[in-house]
């Protein structure tokens, strides 16, 4: 394996794609579909023997569950891929157009971004997701997942290939990193030459990897605190079932519920029945020392919390509690404990729920809803390559346009400028 033709590799296929029409795209696409079906025997019997290492390495509950298909998670991601078919192309249409005094009509129109590196870690349905996304809007990809899911990448690679190569279209388009090596990391990361955007999937460790390394444009995806705000307006009973979904839902996501922010009036009638709630569903609770007195009797597991719980991303059946005077200090606790995800506020009132879409600092935010729905398929854009829960470029789940740049187009009729 070579980085420097990998690089080649893609440069070259991604000019091919950039003039591919969308209905041979669209084709390449559904034959991907359909073959990750046909192949799900191998598919499936590659994950196992990648969970059975990750159980034996000692890798937590979170984690296998990022890392585990099954035939239903199979067919929801060959679905996806057929959902991006069902998508319009952004490339090629115009932003805008106008013709200016000179006569010149001027406009810009979307272009895929390139090549597209990107970085990820124990979800294997990225492979798939990345690889339909780039390639419907003309990109060519690199990719490299996490040790934990070399055999299922390996066989879902091979799936990806086979749907190229039987449409005639370039294998430098999907490519794959398969060794091991952090070395392979720091030298996508310096790519430069070929390629035009990184995407860091995983934890703050990669994050910061990336940032201190990369000599290319890095968009941060997928980390952040995620918070719900359970104001003194709220309707007590149907936040619970908010929060509940928010909370354990599918725990291991990145929009699952992190810190729950309720409103002093309301504490001593809500945490009881919260703490009954998550009881049943072996949710362990952090609290300040407010929230704590008020779950203590309850049948929950609960503990003090100390510096650094309110920053955890927990990504497993964990939930921080604490109570707080009103919407102002809820939003001061999103803005001290990174906020940068999904947010939720549970309210009836009509101001506080403008305050708290305005404050927060977060990608997505939501009023009486979970923050479970921050997801590219969800959000009607087919898969995600990543959520961005960075400000430049793209925020939130990253779709078909979040792949794509622009030109600024002249047309005009032998003009030439005084």
């Amino acid at each position: 394996m070579n980085l420097e033709q990998m690089g080649q590799a893609a440069r070259a296929a991604a000019f091919i794609l950039a003039e591919t029409p969308t209905r041979a795209k669209n084709q390449a696409l559904l034959t991907m579909a359909d073959a990750l079906e046909a192949a799900a025997p191998e598919i499936l019997a590659a994950n196992a023997r990648d969970l059975e290492a990750a159980r034996e390495s000692g890798i937590g509950e979170a984690m296998l569950d990022r890392l585990m298909l099954n035939p239903a998670r199979l067919k929801a991601i060959a679905d996806d891929v057929r959902n991006v078919v069902s998508l319009p192309d952004p490339v090629g249409s115009e932003l805008d157009s106008r013709v200016l005094e000179n006569g010149m009509r001027l406009s810009r129109r979307r272009v895929p971004l390139g090549v597209v590196g990107v970085i990820y870690e124990a979800r294997p349905n990225v492979t798939i997701d990345i690889a339909a996304l780039c390639l419907k809007t003309g990109n060519a990809s690199i990719l490299r997942g996490g040790r934990e899911t070399f055999h299922t990448n390996q066989e879902l690679v091979k799936v990806i290939r086979q749907a190229l190569a039987l449409n005639r279209l370039p294998e430098g388009a999907v490519q794959y990193i398969g060794e091991p090596g952090r070395e392979w990391v720091s030298g996508l990361l310096k790519l430069d030459k070929y390629v035009d955007m990184i995407i860091p999937r995983g934890g703050p460790g990669l994050h910061q990897l990336c940032k201190e390394q990369a000599t290319i444009p890095v968009i941060i995806g997928g980390f952040g605190i995620s918070h719900a705000f359970v104001d003194d307006g709220a309707d007590l009973v149907r936040a619970i079932k908010v929060i509940d979904n928010a909370k354990t839902h599918r725990p291991s996501a990145c929009n699952s519920l992190d810190t729950l922010l309720v409103h002093r009036a309301v504490a001593a009638e809500l945490l009881p029945t919260l703490s009954t709630a998550m009881a049943q569903k072996q949710v362990e609770l952090v609290a300040d020392a407010e929230a704590l007195a008020l779950l203590g009797a309850g049948p929950a597991r609960v503990r003090a919390a100390v510096e650094g719980d309110f920053d955890t991303e927990w990504l497993g059946l964990t939930l921080g509690v604490k109570i707080v005077a009103d919407v102002n200090e809820a939003l001061a606790h999103l803005r001290e404990y990174n906020a940068s995800h999904s947010d939720t506020i549970l309210t009836s009132s009509l101001s506080n729920a403008e305050r708290f879409i305005n404050g927060a600092p977060s990608a997505a935010v939501y009023v009486n809803a979970s923050t479970r729905f921050t997801d590219g398929a969800q959000f009607g854009l087919g898969a995600e390559v990543a959520v961005s829960t960075q400000k430049l470029h793209a925020r939130g789940p990253m779709g078909l346009e979040e792949l794509t740049s622009y030109k600024w187009i002249g047309q005009a009729d032998y003009l030439i400028r005084d």
